[in-house]
């Protein structure tokens, strides 16, 4: 970079680094101002365009600016609709939720009630573990190995992460962890592993409020539950009158071909959590899926001032009535979680698998690099090729593809080859 490049680049930050806390993350590895975005592009304010495999960690499952969703917005707003709501009814929720009713909950007889927690996942999964312990009266939750739920002080009782926790400045306490499947290894069965620590009253294990889970653990590397396991589990969980929450707020909305991560295995969770892309259009908002009869709250027993989003509201039911009234979309993600599934193992297979191995489950994928240097350097150069990518993992040692699901195959194969020649310029090829 020239001396005229690099002072350019200076001043084009320079408000970040005056004001922006050192806390940002992701601008680091794509150091660029960008300006606009549709589909699958970013566009930087120098008209650069970059594909975009990040798309808001899994909050833009439908491509920036999906243009379904922005005329019911911008019609929305221009007919001086509400904005704030708090709890109170309205129009655009209740749009929503008879969505939200007709085209996902009946036709999977899920007999669940909603709760609007607040804007983030957190604020979600805060209030799961809330309502477990009022349900049962435990104060002990299970969580796994490499999961990850949220940087909040409960939901990061229940992160795995030794970095993250670091950050909380106390003990964080009343959770026990245990191993995720095939964190031991094939050989060993880690639902057999929970049965017997439950089973056993001496085992030191404390009988729990809940079990809380990722069938995809996003952050954590791209860890995959198996249908058995996970059915397993979830018997064993109602064997010991605890509650199975499944935090499906980046696996879900379709990021795993079903509109829920945990459909193809067959089991039907206490409690499901959902955020990022249940607003379809990167708007805040989250959502508390519970049995019906959980629902124990007393009125106003946990609130949040930004809990009625009608703007979030509207382009989610957009979303629902667009995309989930027929198998459409799930089966196009099936096909191009495939595609994305043999081109990535077609990556790792140039590879010794102890270096390189591809990872993850239908349009949620990655490589792992086995290296956190070796991953941030792949990241880097994709960005300078063109290509918005992130890191996930224990040593963010996984390079994660979050394409959106509407992706073209031309721009999916387009980004796939900027990733596979990042791969080979910098381990070689």
């Amino acid at each position: 970079m020239t001396d005229q490049n690099a002072r350019y680049r200076e001043e084009e930050f320079a408000i970040f680094n005056h004001l922006e806390s050192e806390v940002r993350s992701y601008a680091r590895s794509c150091p660029v101002v960008f300006a606009t975005a549709r589909g699958a592009q970013l566009f930087a304010r120098d008209g650069t365009a970059y594909l975009d495999f990040l798309m808001g960690c899994s909050s833009l499952n439908y491509g920036h600016n999906p243009p379904e969703l922005k005329a019911a917005l911008t019609d929305y707003i221009a007919s001086d609709g509400i904005t704030h709501g708090l709890d109170l009814y309205n129009e655009a929720k209740e749009s929503f939720l008879r969505e939200l009713e007709e085209t996902i909950l009946r036709p999977r007889q899920l007999d669940y009630v909603v709760q609007f927690p607040g804007p983030t996942g957190a604020n979600a999964i805060e209030a799961a573990l809330k309502l477990a312990r009022k349900v049962t009266g435990r104060s002990n939750i299970i969580a796994f190995t490499n999961g990850f739920h949220g940087l909040s002080l409960g939901a990061l009782s229940c992160t795995g992460s030794r970095f993250h926790r670091a950050a909380a400045g106390q003990l964080l306490g009343a959770v026990t962890r245990l191993p995720y499947d095939g964190y031991l290894g094939s050989a060993v069965d880690t639902a057999d592993y929970l049965d017997h620590l439950l089973s056993d009253p001496s085992s030191g294990v404390d009988l729990p409020a809940a079990v809380i889970l990722e069938t995809v653990q996003g952050e954590g590397g791209l860890n995959v539950a198996g249908p058995e396991w996970l059915r397993k589990v979830a018997a064993i969980v109602r064997t010991h009158g605890a509650l199975l929450i499944v935090d499906d707020i980046q696996a879900g909305i379709g990021r795993t071909d079903a509109f829920f991560s945990f459909e193809a295995a067959g089991f039907r969770p206490d409690i499901v959590t959902m955020a990022k892309s249940i607003s379809g259009y990167g708007l805040p908002m989250a959502v508390l899926l519970i049995d019906r009869l959980l629902d124990v709250w007393q009125p106003g027993e946990h609130t949040g001032t930004f809990r009625g989003n009608c703007h979030a509201f509207v382009t989610a039911r957009a979303a629902l009535q667009h995309f989930w009234r027929t198998d459409s979309l799930a089966a196009c993600v099936r096909e191009k979680g495939n595609l994305l599934k043999s081109r990535l193992d077609q990556i790792a297979g140039k590879y010794d698998p102890s270096r390189v191995s591809a990872k993850g489950r239908g349009m949620m994928r990655g490589i792992d690099l086995k290296s956190g240097e070796i991953a941030s350097q792949v990241v880097r150069t994709a960005f300078q090729r063109g290509l918005v990518v992130e890191a996930a993992g224990p040593k963010d040692e996984v390079v994660k593809c979050l394409p959106p699901l509407v992706i073209g195959e031309d721009q999916l194969s387009q980004g796939l080859e900027i990733l596979e020649d990042a791969i080979d310029s910098v381990i070689g090829g």
